[in-house]
């Protein structure tokens, strides 16, 4: 995501509904750039930590080493009966994508199908407040691959890959302490409002996705390029493709891809195993400084699920100073928590030394 450019709310909605495919001709099979997120090793401590706590893949629940060959036709009959209000073509570009998912990354897809479960339904309820096509939700999937702590080299951080400008648009509150871009809570309402401007100014989805990937900026500049004027602009994507950056031009085949792949992973062999870690989580406001310790070393819970369940602390310290904060638990800990609270203050001397 780049920066942002202004423009006046309206008030848009839409019917999600199956889209009848066609094939583009005129769009040729030119590498284009993934993002480098997807790309990442799967060795990183957040990945560890999530195939031991997370994403295991029961012994019965296994993802095949092969992907089947699928012939176009099948593509073509799939992709068309995909509930989906953005228009999902079949093209070499968009066939590319898909195969790279049921393909080279078909063991990260099946990682991120088992944290799809703690993450859908939060993007589900911010898109259908802001009227959005719940399709979206896979947006943080291209982004991210659902790591909340992702960091790209352009800086932009969380599941939704917001830059530090933008996030501050939109409420994020970044300081050494805390980056809310890595809250997934509020980085997901802060998306959804974001998405919804992008779409009151280029009332087309995929325009919609290639700004979020590369900035309004760049792609006022394709629609220009490619004879348009981006006031009375009534093309599409694939009329400013070749003018968009590299890796936007792949960017949405991407989701493309994404959105294929998490509709019809079964029948490319790609299984999962439902996510051990809690799902039902609640908050508790806190309104003096503590360390995710604190709680840790007091209520026996893991420091890792702490710190995986509030990831907006950047240094494990929640700075309630001069305003409150919300703490993340697993629904089963709120009352142990409440019960020992006063304990669990009691220990800031110990823990909050550097503070």
């Amino acid at each position: 995501m780049r920066n942002l450019l202004f423009t006046a709310l309206f008030i848009v909605s839409g019917t999600i509904y199956a889209q009848t495919q066609t094939i583009d001709p005129t769009i040729n099979k030119e590498t284009t750039d993934f993002p480098e997120t997807m790309l990442a090793d799967m060795d990183s401590l957040y990945w560890d930590w999530q195939s031991k706590n997370f994403l295991s893949i029961d012994e019965n629940c296994v993802t095949t080493a092969a992907n089947p060959s699928i012939s176009d036709s099948v593509y073509i009959d799939r992709l068309s009966r995909i509930p989906s209000i953005i228009e999902m073509p079949f093209n070499d570009i968009v066939k590319k994508h898909i195969e790279a998912y049921t393909t080279r990354l078909r063991n990260k897809v099946s990682f991120i199908l088992a944290a799809a479960n703690f993450y859908m339904p939060l993007f589900e309820e911010a898109l259908d407040t802001y009227d959005l096509p719940l399709e979206l939700k896979y947006l943080p999937i291209i982004e991210s691959a659902l790591n909340p702590t992702a960091l790209s080299r352009q800086r932009a951080s969380g599941l939704w890959q917001f830059m530090l400008r933008t996030g501050k648009i939109y409420g994020l509150e970044n300081n050494s302490l805390v980056d809310e871009r890595r809250d997934p809570i509020k980085s997901t309402w802060a998306a959804a409002r974001y998405l919804k401007d992008l779409y009151n100014i280029y009332k087309d989805w995929n325009l919609v996705l290639a700004a979020y990937n590369c900035g309004p900026g760049n792609v006022n500049k394709a629609i220009v390029r490619s004879g348009g004027n981006r006031e009375h602009f009534t093309g599409d994507f694939w009329d400013v493709y070749y003018h968009l950056p590299s890796e936007t031009r792949g960017y949405v085949p991407l989701f493309m891809g994404a959105t294929y792949a998490f509709a019809y992973h079964k029948a490319h062999g790609i299984e999962f195993e439902p996510a051990p870690m809690p799902l039902i989580v609640d908050t508790i406001m806190i309104n003096r400084p503590m360390h995710l310790e604190q709680v840790s070393s007091t209520i026996d819970i893991d420091i890792e699920t702490l710190k995986m369940l509030n990831p907006q602390y950047t240094l494990s310290i929640i700075p309630a100073t001069t305003k409150s904060y919300a703490l993340t638990l697993p629904v089963e800990y709120i009352s142990t928590y409440l019960e020992n609270e006063a304990l669990i203050h009691a220990k800031d001397s110990t823990y909050l030394k550097e503070y």
